[in-house]
């Protein structure tokens, strides 16, 4: 089984529950051992506080594969958020850049993730999010490469629209610059309003997508990313898994 089917799961999935533990105990519930913690679970400018954290899902054998998405800003303090991936023995950090500062974060970024051995994938957040479109994508990985590529949020790259949004399209037009991916999905409304819906039943081709991360070599973080029914998320995100099982083979 390859990298792209190799998934856990993000824990903002998880974000009407505070307590760590508990979203550990959800993450097994769904039939998956890792996840990508994000902000709503640890303060990643405390590492001393984050290794009491990373315990908690080390004693429910749940593996932490990145942290984030996190948005560097030039600031030293962003530092702590290589310090706290390697705390917990991940590889990868989601992130977002902004547009007055991305020119002095780049190079830090760069800098420590040779220090720490961990890759950056740029999130793309819609076309309301600096980093949203492929051209902005293209210049910032092209600033940040070869230690800042790309984490592919399939429904955020749906939702700029068919012509540029295309997931598939995404990888192949990125070749081996995608470090991350959230498989999400949505439908849309006839007013462009996107709706959350288990992966592979709403616009994306899931299928195509991960045959084209399988054929780009990926050998990066993959979680699952569903964000509706926030006070009881696990049925649908069991789903999710149910489906993308259905893939292997």
């Amino acid at each position: 089984m390859g990298a792209a089917l190799d998934y856990g799961v993000q824990s903002f999935c998880f974000r009407h529950f505070k307590d760590n533990a508990e979203v550990a105990e959800k993450v097994k519930a769904i039939g998956v051992n890792t996840i990508e913690v994000c902000a709503v679970h640890a303060d990643f400018n405390d590492p001393e506080g984050w290794k009491d954290i990373v315990k908690t899902y080390q004693d429910a054998e749940v593996g932490i594969v990145s942290i984030g998405v996190q948005t560097f800003t030039g600031l030293d303090s962003d530092r702590d958020f290589f310090e706290c991936a390697a705390i917990a023995g991940a590889k990868h950090i989601s992130c977002h850049f902004k547009i007055d500062s991305y020119t002095k974060a780049i190079p830090m970024v760069r800098a420590w993730s040779r220090e720490y051995g961990i890759k950056v994938g740029i999130h793309c957040h819609g076309g309301y999010s600096f980093g949203g479109s492929p051209d902005v994508l293209k210049h910032l990985v092209g600033l940040g490469g070869p230690e800042v590529g790309l984490c592919i949020d399939s429904a955020w790259a749906l939702q700029i629209g068919p012509r540029q949004g295309n997931p598939v399209k995404w990888v192949e037009n990125f070749p081996g610059q995608t470090y991350g991916v959230h498989y999400k999905d949505f439908v849309f409304d006839k007013d462009g309003m996107w709706n959350d819906t288990v992966v592979g039943q709403g616009t994306l081709d899931l299928k195509g997508f991960v045959d084209a991360l399988e054929a780009d070599g990926f050998d990066g973080m993959a979680v699952i990313e569903y964000e509706a029914d926030v006070e009881n998320p696990v049925p649908a995100l069991t789903k999710c898994v149910e489906v993308m099982r259905g893939l292997v083979g």
